[in-house]
């Protein structure tokens, strides 16, 4: 269930997922009863302090640039993070440095706004992914993602060596929003927190991870950038 909270200017999204039992009087076989048991909560009370944090957690400000981003659905909100179904998109990518790094984004800009074989123009989009392949992050990726209606056939060449085209395919992804300075530190803890309550709710995360940055860190305050770590998740089920 997905519902806007349009009392606040920025309209945050209340994003709740979960289970309704509903009781059926066998007399009148009418509806008698309904529970609804949320996946973010422990105890679902009719009322509970625990409930109106969870409400409470998701009315924070974010700010989302109004650009373009990957297209997905929401499967599953627990209490600290997300899982999500993305669709296919189509990046470009070069070689990172690390994790919170920009070494190679000046590289992809240049690709979008026209350094490219056909000196095409292609709007930007958000947010900018940095990925690790390993749980060492020895071989990192920077990529922007482009626009959805671009087809990997039709989308010009890059002109200088070792940026390239790649089509992400469909995932299940989980992932956990934060606000702030995404230095290198934060986002391995932030991976590492993420990674640990996946494994404790039984879920089988994949090797490595992504940043996702959607805001420019020259431009945003601190405490309304929106970051997202990211971990591909295997085999996962809605029970």
């Amino acid at each position: 269930m997905v519902m806007t909270f349009i009392l606040l200017p920025w309209k945050p999204e209340l994003v709740f997922t979960g289970t309704s039992v509903m009781g059926i009087n066998p007399v009148t076989e009418k509806f008698c009863s309904h529970v609804d048991y949320w996946d973010s909560l422990k105890k679902s009370d009719y009322f509970s302090l625990e409930g109106l944090f969870d409400v409470l957690k998701q009315l924070r400000y974010y700010k989302t640039p109004d650009l373009e981003s990957p297209k997905y659905q929401i499967l599953k909100r627990a209490a600290t993070y997300e899982v999500r179904k993305y669709f296919p998109f189509i990046v470009v990518e070069t070689k990172g440095d690390k994790l919170s790094g920009s070494a190679g984004f000046n590289d992809l800009a240049g690709y979008i706004f026209g350094k490219n074989s056909t000196s095409e123009k292609i709007p930007m989009t958000t947010p900018v992914f940095t990925q690790a392949f390993d749980d060492e992050t020895s071989k990192v990726s920077i990529q922007i993602v482009l626009p959805l209606e671009k087809d990997m056939k039709r989308l010009p060449d890059p002109n200088q060596e070792g940026i390239s085209l790649r089509k992400v395919e469909e995932s299940i992804i989980a992932v956990s929003k934060f606000s702030g300075k995404p230095t290198e530190d934060v986002v391995c803890e932030k991976e590492k927190q993420l990674r640990s309550n996946l494994i404790k709710d039984g879920l089988k995360p994949k090797m490595g991870c992504l940043l996702a940055r959607y805001n420019d860190p020259g431009r945003t305050w601190s405490f309304t950038m929106r970051n997202e770590v990211l971990i591909r998740l295997e085999q996962f089920t809605l029970d």
